[in-house]
């Protein structure tokens, strides 16, 4: 009599098994990293797009107007546009001091900061209210010396003038330094057309600082 017998099965070798998890865990990566590709930048896009529309109006110790070109003492319009919004704040009373902000580049024979000033005191304000910071030639560099000077003072919050599209970059960037920061982008003039090139120049600035520079920023000013 034939005995039938049923064909024996191998279990998967533990190197197999090994090899399946590995190439899982790939897999997944993969679709993380493309999942990170497409969503980090529609959040980025998405928060520039809201802080160019909104206006903080909160009382704070201070109104920071961002540097732009000065030409030769005289605010380019975009910067001119900066400090007409930052007075017009100033006025209503949003803060009782005005911090004018920015470098120079090479061969100015000024700074964007003292250009700002000037400009602010020309239009009325107390010279003893505007705090000239003449540091920066990005926006890193310029809100770092802001919240050292704010550091110094004791001040912890403050309302950022700057371009509508360029107001959630700044906002990042104060708040990683430690400072209460409140938006109120400008209104009109120079600058404040939220054209679709500055949209995504900004998102993708936006999306660069929470990727990789806001790792490289520690607090300035103590909450």
């Amino acid at each position: 009599m034939t005995v039938r017998t049923e064909p024996e099965t191998t279990p998967a070798t533990p190197v197999v098994r090994r090899r399946g998890r590995a190439w899982r865990l790939v897999a997944w990566l993969l679709v993380a990293a493309v999942a990170a590709a497409v969503v980090v930048p529609l959040a980025a896009f998405a928060q520039v797009v809201a802080a160019s529309r909104a206006t903080d109006t909160v009382r704070t110790d201070v109104v920071v107007v961002l540097g732009a070109s000065q030409f030769w003492g005289k605010p380019s319009p975009v910067l001119e546009a900066r400090l007409a919004r930052g007075h017009e704040l100033y006025e209503q009373q949003v803060a009782p001091r005005i911090l004018t902000v920015g470098g120079k580049q090479p061969g100015d024979r000024t700074t964007e900061a003292a250009a700002g000033r000037a400009w602010l005191t020309s239009q009325g304000v107390t010279g003893a209210d505007v705090v000239a910071v003449p540091e920066g030639r990005d926006t890193l560099q310029s809100l770092t010396a802001v919240a050292r000077v704010m550091s110094d003072h004791g001040w912890q919050t403050a309302t950022i003038v700057t371009d509508p599209a360029h107001e959630a970059r700044s906002l990042a960037i104060a708040r990683a330094l430690g400072i209460d920061a409140h938006g109120a982008p400008t209104l009109s003039g120079a600058g404040s057309g939220v054209t679709f090139d500055y949209l995504a120049r900004e998102s993708a600035g936006l999306a660069w600082f929470w990727v990789g520079e806001r790792r490289t920023i520690a607090p300035v000013v103590a909450s």
